[in-house]
């Protein structure tokens, strides 16, 4: 088994709130990312398949299709947006954590790949937080 990851990056801007609770409260648990005027990162986004190279070509996925994927059903829909209101594919109401993310876009690729299989999104929010989601 070969495992192929392929990174993209992005901008985004969201905020992290629960409208049920205070303002002194959300900012105690979600402290900068409850900005009420928003705030951003520059995401990394590592998507990994796997799979047995293809006698022929020697790939397990041809490298620019799956870039050209992940720009189509993810990269083109959320850089430079705000993750709270601008995303089709984020429901109303979720909160777009990183967590949230590398599920949602597990989602919206999954579909798409062909010859081989999708093994990990992995999404880094921070030079120090990331999340590495494997479907499920």
């Amino acid at each position: 088994m070969v495992y192929l990851t392929r990174r993209e990056r992005f901008n985004a801007a969201h905020k992290l709130w629960v409208e049920d609770w205070s303002e002194e409260k959300n900012v105690a648990f979600f402290g900068k990312c409850s900005n009420r005027n928003w705030h951003g990162h520059n995401y990394e986004l590592f998507v990994t398949v796997k799979g047995e190279p293809d006698p022929v070509t020697g790939f397990v996925m041809d490298v620019k299709q799956l870039s050209k994927l992940i720009q189509s059903e993810i990269t083109d829909k959320v850089d430079h947006s705000n993750l709270n209101l601008d995303v089709g594919f984020i429901p109303k109401g979720m909160q777009p954590t990183t967590e949230n993310l590398a599920i949602l876009f597990w989602k919206q690729l999954e579909p798409h790949i062909e010859g081989c299989q999708l093994h990990c999104i992995k999404l880094c929010e921070t030079e120090n937080i990331y999340v590495e989601y494997y479907g499920g």
